[in-house]
């Protein structure tokens, strides 16, 4: 056993099921040759931080909890500039990026399948100066994900983000933006926008459109526009459930790179937590940066289909 290994695991994500599962999910990593060092996060930011430390001393990082566990862990690894591979052990309430990537559902086998190690070369996103796995986002519902108490999450699951949200219907704020991208510049007052590189947001799929490929160089973008009543609201709610996008009030595109500039600082979260406010961002997709163990044939599957993403009339 000459390989070393660095697992970290929040245990409160996803009703702390990571407890039930510890002794096999280290014993699946010891019969696979590595000698396996264990951290339990103690706050917000621990597995940033252990990642930035060990990412020079061991051949292999797998995190488990939520999306922030991994997006801390991504965060650290590439502020290190690092191609360590990461393997990820799904435990959160919503699971996006696990979901999006098709992972197993079941924790031993998820560490089962990273004992395979197989890479698969995802793409991640860079926010000025930070890192984000799959979703970077502004407005509506947004901050609920890090304001939903953790332990609410674990009981109610995708209903505690609901409750959460349901009551900022009757308040919705809108930022006036310009985007620019070399696929579309458009100026106008935004109630939500989210650059993403997922096909579950929130647990909800497709809202992102029906044709993501996560290691293409680009990302969905979608920005949606102030509604003046509450029959353009719903026109927009039933556009993003359905993924057919048959209204002018929400801006669909594929890009590589997106500039946000707004007239008043707009705060944002990344992989649901918070990412700060800004006034102005630069966006850019960093092509197959994340070496992530992971064997799916679901994925190339959905590729392979050809469904077209969700598209505003208006960039037909």
């Amino acid at each position: 056993m000459n390989k070393k290994m660095l697992f970290v695991f929040n245990p409160k994500a996803g009703k702390g099921k990571i407890k039930t599962n510890l002794l096999d999910i280290v014993d699946i990593f010891n019969k696979g040759g590595y000698e396996v060092i264990i951290y339990s996060t103690q706050k917000p930011k621990d597995a940033y931080e252990k990642a930035k430390e060990y990412e020079s001393k061991v051949d292999l990082i797998v995190c488990s909890g939520g999306d922030g566990t991994l997006d801390e862990v991504v965060t650290g690894v590439m502020e290190k500039k690092s191609s360590i591979p990461i393997g990820y052990i799904p435990a959160g309430s919503t699971n996006d990026f696990a979901n999006s990537l098709f992972m197993p559902k079941s924790m031993t086998d998820a560490a089962s399948m990273i004992m395979e190690e197989k890479l698969y070369h995802c793409d991640i996103g860079r926010f000025n100066n930070q890192s984000f796995t799959y979703i970077a986002a502004f407005g509506l519902f947004t901050d609920v994900a890090y304001q939903t108490d953790q332990d609410l999450k674990n009981i109610l699951g995708h209903v505690a983000y609901l409750l959460e949200g349901v009551k900022r219907l009757f308040d919705i704020k809108s930022y006036h933006m310009r985007i620019e991208s070399e696929e579309l510049t458009v100026e106008d007052d935004f109630i939500f926008g989210m650059i993403t590189n997922s096909r579950s947001v929130g647990g909800f799929k497709n809202l992102t459109g029906k044709n993501v490929d996560m290691n293409d160089g680009l990302f969905e973008v979608t920005m949606i526009t102030r509604p003046k009543n509450p029959l353009e609201l719903q026109e927009i709610m039933t556009a993003m459930l359905t993924a057919e996008d048959n209204t002018d009030l929400i801006h669909s595109f594929k890009s590589a790179r997106v500039t946000i500039t707004s007239e008043e600082p707009v705060p944002w979260t990344l992989d649901g937590e918070y990412g700060g406010s800004h006034t102005q961002i630069e966006i850019e997709n960093c092509h197959e940066a994340l070496n992530l163990y992971l064997k799916s044939t679901k994925n190339e599957e959905t590729r392979s289909i050809g469904i077209s993403p969700l598209i505003n009339k208006k960039e037909k």
